[in-house]
């Protein structure tokens, strides 16, 4: 077992004696890291962050400030983590599309990317060069194979839209023809829809035009 301490240059982290952190490590303030953790010389983590037990933070691993990573994740090379993610526990990041035990493809790295709010369930996997959109969430045992939009909910292998996610984390009302905005029912916050079919979106917007009696 190695005890690690908190390094000068990021100072007021804490970190189990039972967790390993190389250095030189960037480790932001208020951040835990539980049983067994390891992070790598070079990694880089942020602020008020969990790193549960056995997670793995790669050198070139990114986790931004207030990030929640459960238990038995790998944070490998080349994966980057935006503020405030959740990652649950047992979810698989890659960094190699066609990984072979006896040939070396650590100049073939895919950046997977991560963006600020984003979900990711129990036992999901995330196949590299993939961009999560902000906001988003990934059902638990997806297979995630395409970018996924901001606030879009994916399930399924390999994973496809089921629904839409507010910023709050509950679901938003399902889409009918013709729909141009969207309201939360949980904290009223307001969507605009645009685009059909596979290319539609949503954003923050105007609030939905009220429905129109019938005479």
């Amino acid at each position: 077992m190695s005890t690690t301490t908190t390094t000068t240059a990021t100072p007021g982290y804490w970190a189990h004696a039972t967790a390993l952190v190389d250095q030189p490590a960037t480790i932001g303030e208020g951040t835990k890291v539980w049983h067994f953790a390891h992070v790598m010389a070079g990694a880089k983590v942020g602020t008020k962050c969990s790193l549960g037990q056995n997670v793995f933070v790669g050198a070139k691993g990114v986790i931004g400030d207030g990030c929640k990573i459960q238990n038995n994740v790998s944070v490998y090379d080349d994966v980057i983590l935006g503020n405030d993610v959740f990652v649950g526990p047992s979810a698989v990041f890659t960094n190699v599309i066609n990984p072979r035990a006896f040939i070396v493809r650590k100049d073939e790295y895919l950046k997977t990317e991560v963006e600020q709010g984003a979900s990711i369930g129990a036992n999901a996997t995330i196949v590299c060069g993939n961009r999560i959109g902000a906001y988003s969430f990934v059902a638990a045992g997806a297979v995630v194979t395409r970018d996924v939009a901001a606030y879009e909910m994916v399930g399924g292998v390999p994973a496809k839209r089921i629904g839409w996610m507010c910023k709050c984390g509950v679901s938003l009302p399902k889409l009918k023809k013709k729909t141009k905005a969207l309201a939360c029912a949980a904290c009223g916050e307001n969507y605009a829809v645009s685009g059909k079919g596979d290319k539609q979106t949503i954003a923050p917007g105007p609030a939905p035009a009220p429905k129109k009696r019938k005479k």
